[in-house]
Parts: C-alpha cells; structure tokens; sequence
C-alpha cells in the first residue's frame, strides 16, 4: 500500500478493506460455510457464509469488469464459483484486487470522475457510475458483508 494519486488512495483503500475481511474469514471452520445462517432472507447470497462470499468474489469481478470494459476491452466477468474452503475464498479474495489493480494501471487520476452519463458505467442494477463511484461502492460492498459476517460470527459461530 501508499500508492500515489487518486487512484493509489481508491486502490490502498480497497486493498485495505479486503485485507479486513480476510482476517475476519480465516478463522470460520470449513465445515460451516454451507450452513444456512438466515433462513429467512429472500436473497439467495445470503443464506450461507459460503453464498455471501462468492457473491462478494462475483461482485468483484465484475466491479473491475465493467471498468475494464470502459477503456474499450469485452471482458466477461469469471463464473460464481462456491468453494468448500476459506483457504480457496481467500485465494480469491487476493485475485479479485490483483486483477481490479491490473485494471486501474490503465486508468489516470483525471479518468475517475465523470460527467457526462454517456460516457458512465450502467450497472447491473440500473445505476449509473463513474469510475470512481464504482470503485466507492465495491469498497462499501466489502464492509458491508464483513459487518454482515463478523455478526454471523458473533451471533451462530461462538
């Protein structure tokens, strides 16, 4: 970390921010990820540790996906995959910021903000985002499942 610019301040603070949810991951068992832990949620990525992670993987994916695809490349995001161990999840978790910092060695500080909509991301959800927007939410992405699981954590895992 402590890269430069705009783009090195998104990047340390997305590396940080999967650094975090790593060390809350590394200690859950193997053998719980597939438990059911909401039984009750209608959202299908948050019925077990093992979901919400490759939900959050996936989302990773195609955060850098669509930027990568606004300099002009047709990427397609990896398929979900839902692994049967944190050791894989945080394989994962490493190759989801090397191959976003793969992406931003394209973009410059003077990229990130954008106003003109047409030349925004439309994402999957209908939102429209700049770079720098996208990049905010996939950091506001990983606290929030972190947050969702140190709960998890605290509450079905003691």
């Amino acid at each position: 970390m402590n890269r430069q610019g705009a783009v090195g301040a998104l990047l340390d603070i997305y590396e940080q921010a999967i650094s975090d949810l790593k060390n809350v991951i590394k200690s859950i068992p193997d053998n719980v990820l597939t438990n059911i832990i909401d039984e009750k949620t209608t959202n299908e990525d948050c019925k077990s540790i093992q979901k919400i992670l490759s939900h959050v993987v996936s989302s990773g994916y195609s955060y850098a996906t669509s930027i990568h695809n606004l300099k002009g490349h047709n990427a397609k995001r990896p398929d979900r995959v839902y692994r049967l161990s944190i050791e894989e999840y945080l394989k994962d978790l490493t190759n989801v910021f090397i191959f976003t910092e793969s992406v931003f060695s394209e973009i410059k500080d003077d990229e990130l903000e954008q106003y003109d909509n047409s030349l925004k991301i439309q994402t999957g959800w209908g939102q429209l985002y700049d770079i720098e927007q996208l990049t905010e939410h996939a950091i506001v992405h990983i606290l929030r499942h972190k947050r969702q699981i140190e709960r998890i954590k605290r509450s079905q895992l003691k």
